[in-house]
C-alpha cells in the first residue's frame, strides 16, 4: 500500500519539504490524522508521508527521495519469536544512509531507549505525538544523520591519511652501513603539501667487500606518480648494487627500469652515485644530469667535486654512457649530496637570483665554520635556504651527508 499525504499549501521562503516513510501495520494510524499534518506544516516543515504496512512494502517504498523512516516497534518482526527490535534492525540494514525514528507506546520506554542504542536517531511516543513534535523530530533526525555521516567520512579520511603516512614512511630508505666507520645523516622535505614522499630519492648501503655506495636522485615532477617512480628507482639501485653493478653498467640498467616504469617518454630522472673504497680515502663518482656533490676536507674549505665528465639524465638518450671518475677524498672529510631543490630557491626573496651551487657552497662553508656537522648542518642548510627564498620551497629537497672523522693509513 502506498498511502501518500501532503500538507496544505502554506507559502513562505523558509519552508522545508521532507518525505517521511512510516512503517506501521495500522492504515488508520495517528500519522494519517489531518490535524497532525496541518500542525507540522504550520511549524515550518511540510511533511510528505508515505505509509507501509509491512517490511516488504517498506523496502519497495524506500527510495532516495525519502529523508526519514519512522518504524513502529509494535510491527511484527521478519520471523515469529524474534526480538522486539527485529523490524527496526531490518530497516537499519535496508536504509544505512537514511535517518530513522522509532515509534513506541509510552509504556515501552525502555524498548524505545534501546532502539536509539542500536541505531535509531531518536524515538517518539505515540500518545505524546503532535505536529510540532513530529516536525522537530524529523528535522533533528535528518540533521543528526548528516552529521554522523560527516563524522564517518572524516574518520575514514583520517584513517586513510594515517595509512598513507605509514606507507610513505615505510618507503623511505633505511641506510645499511653496519661495519663502516662513516657517519651518515639525511634530510628530506617533499614539495607536495602534507606529503612524506616526493620525486627525490636517496640510499646508502655497504656491500660485503667494505665499499660504501651512496646515491641521490630526482624524478622530474612533484606528484604521487613521480614519488612512486622514485621509490622504484631507489629499490632498483639497491638491488643492482648488491648484485655487483656500478658505474655505467648500473646506470644503463637503471635507465631501462625508468623506461619501463615511467608513464610517458617525457619523464626523466637525474642521479648521482658515489662508491667509497673500503679504506675511505677514494671514491668513484658518476653523474647523470645531477649536480655534483660538495666535499669538505679537513683544514680546507668545501668545494664541488669535478663534474665535467657527467652524462645525461636517465631517460633522455637511449644509448647514453656515464663515465665513472676516480676522486681522492683524503683521511678526514665530509661529503654532501643534494638535489636541485637545495640550490634552485631564491637568494634574497621573490624575484632575486637563484641561490645556485656557488651560493650553496658559500653557505655551507659558513655553517661549517660555525661548527655545524651531520644532521645539524643539514637542518640549518635547508632552513636557511627556505629563509633566503622568502617562503616555502616548491621543489622537493633531499640532502645527505657522509663523514669520515679520523685518519687511517
Amino acid at each position: 500500500m502506498d498511502a501518500t499525504a501532503m500538507t496544505g499549501t502554506v507559502t513562505g521562503t523558509d519552508r522545508t519539504d521532507l518525505t517521511l516513510l512510516v512503517v506501521e501495520d495500522d492504515p488508520a494510524g495517528v500519522l494519517a490524522v489531518p490535524e497532525l499534518l496541518d500542525a507540522a506544516d504550520a511549524a515550518g516543515t511540510r511533511v510528505r508521508i508515505r505509509t507501509a504496512r509491512n517490511l516488504t512494502e517498506a523496502e519497495r517504498l524506500l527510495t532516495d527521495d525519502v529523508h526519514c523512516v519512522l518504524v513502529d516497534l509494535s510491527l511484527p518482526g521478519p520471523r515469529a519469536g524474534d526480538d522486539p527490535l527485529a523490524p527496526l534492525r531490518h530497516i537499519l540494514r535496508l536504509a544505512p544512509r537514511h535517518a530513522v525514528l522509532a515509534l513506541a507506546a509510552s509504556a515501552d520506554a525502555e524498548l524505545a531507549a534501546e532502539a536509539v542504542r542500536v541505531g535509531a536517531q531518536d524515538h517518539l511516543f505515540r500518545e505524546e505525538l503532535d505536529g510540532r513534535l513530529l516536525s522537530r523530530a524529523i528535522r533533528y533526525a535528518v540533521e543528526r544523520k548528516r552529521a554522523d555521516a560527516v563524522q564517518v567520512k572524516l574518520a575514514e579520511s583520517r584513517l586513510r591519511a594515517q595509512e598513507n603516512a605509514r606507507l610513505e614512511r615505510g618507503l623511505l630508505p633505511t641506510p645499511l652501513l653496519e661495519g663502516s666507520d662513516l657517519r651518515f645523516a639525511a634530510h628530506y622535505r617533499p614539495g607536495r603539501s602534507r606529503a612524506l614522499l616526493g620525486g627525490d630519492f636517496y640510499d646508502v648501503v655497504r656491500t660485503p667487500d667494505g665499499t660504501v655506495h651512496a646515491m641521490i636522485g630526482d624524478v622530474c615532477g612533484h606528484g604521487p606518480d613521480e614519488a612512486a617512480l622514485g621509490v622504484e628507482l631507489r629499490i632498483a639501485w639497491r638491488a643492482l648494487t648488491f648484485a655487483g653493478l656500478c658505474g655505467d653498467e648500473l646506470l644503463s640498467t637503471m635507465q631501462q627500469v625508468l623506461e619501463h616504469e615511467r608513464e610517458s617518454e617525457e619523464i626523466f630522472a637525474t642521479l648521482c652515485t658515489v662508491d667509497i673504497a673500503p679504506d675511505g680515502r677514494r671514491a668513484g663518482l658518476c653523474l647523470a644530469g645531477h649536480p655534483s656533490p660538495l666535499i669538505a676536507r679537513q683544514g680546507r674549505a668545501a668545494r664541488l667535486l669535478p663534474y665535467e665528465d657527467g652524462g645525461p639524465a636517465l631517460g633522455l638518450l637511449p644509448r647514453a654512457r656515464w663515465p665513472r671518475r676516480q676522486v681522492e677524498l683524503g683521511g678526514a672529510w665530509s661529503l654532501l649530496m643534494y638535489t636541485d631543490g637545495l640550490i634552485e630557491g631564491r637568494s634574497a626573496g621573490p624575484g632575486s637570483p637563484r641561490l645556485g651551487q656557488d651560493g650553496m657552497v658559500d653557505m655551507i662553508n659558513r655553517q661549517l665554520t660555525e661548527g655545524l656537522r651531520g644532521e645539524e648542518l643539514l637542518e640549518a642548510a635547508v632552513t636557511e635556504v627556505r629563509s633566503l627564498n622568502g617562503g616555502e620551497l616548491t621543489d622537493d629537497v633531499a640532502v645527505l651527508a657522509l663523514e669520515r672523522d679520523r685518519t687511517r693509513g
